[in-house]
């Protein structure tokens, strides 16, 4: 089933896509859910779904509330994990970690619209992987430490540069708060994606905005990327 809102693409058929990649909270209460996110779509340019802790028909709800908010303020639903949920909601399109399944065989199954992305945590290596298997872009992470997830592995501002070769967006990820994300964008990150972050602060709608000054004090152009 093909996604039905492709992003935004240059000539050449790539995808632009700059800003804030924001990533739900783990909320039970659909309404909640909405409620939290609705406030912070105006400064998002991606809205990653993800909840650990929710079963399937949870997941689907809550993808069919979040889909026409993200629809209104333009904002790309990716969901997190699991690639035929995307295509069955309709999202835009799905964010594999290295043990969520094969990154070809999401793209052959989804189609050359959707947004396809892979974690990359520390390693250039396994970003080369995911592009040649079809991504649109490569994340790496922890740059700062989390509370989110237990992680092990920290990614550094020079990966960002040395992943410029690639040629896809690069998203950084963990721990990024709006005063250390602008030397994260200097190196190159084309989207910081954060939860706490935003989900976590007092005012989320202010902390959106916060993180997308970031981008607004470099101006260069967005790379190409889903």
């Amino acid at each position: 089933m093909p996604l039905s809102h492709p992003p935004r693409r240059d000539e050449t058929g790539a995808a632009l896509a700059r800003g804030l990649y924001a990533i739900t909270p783990d909320v039970a209460d659909t309404a909640g859910l909405l409620a939290r996110v609705a406030p912070v779509l105006p400064w998002t340019t991606w809205l990653q779904y993800r909840n650990k802790g929710a079963g399937e028909a949870l997941r689907r709800e809550q993808l069919a509330a979040l889909l026409p908010a993200c629809r209104a303020q333009g904002v790309a639903l990716i969901v997190n994990d699991d690639w035929r949920l995307a295509a069955e909601c309709g999202a835009d399109g799905v964010h594999l970690g290295e043990d969520d399944g094969d990154l070809r065989q999401a793209r052959a199954a989804l189609g050359p619209a959707a947004i396809l992305g892979a974690s990359c945590y520390d390693s250039l290596a396994l970003a080369r992987r995911a592009v040649e298997a079809g991504v649109d872009y490569v994340a790496f992470g922890a740059f700062f430490p989390t509370a989110t997830k237990a992680t092990t592995r920290r990614a550094d501002a020079a990966l960002l540069r040395e992943a410029a070769e690639l040629n896809v967006a690069r998203v950084a990820i963990g721990g990024i708060a709006p005063d250390n994300a602008p030397a994260l964008v200097a190196a190159g990150a084309d989207l910081i994606a954060v939860v706490g972050g935003v989900f976590g602060a007092a005012d989320p709608a202010a902390a959106a905005r916060a993180y997308q000054r970031a981008f607004e004090a470099d101006p260069r152009p967005p790379a190409a990327a889903p």
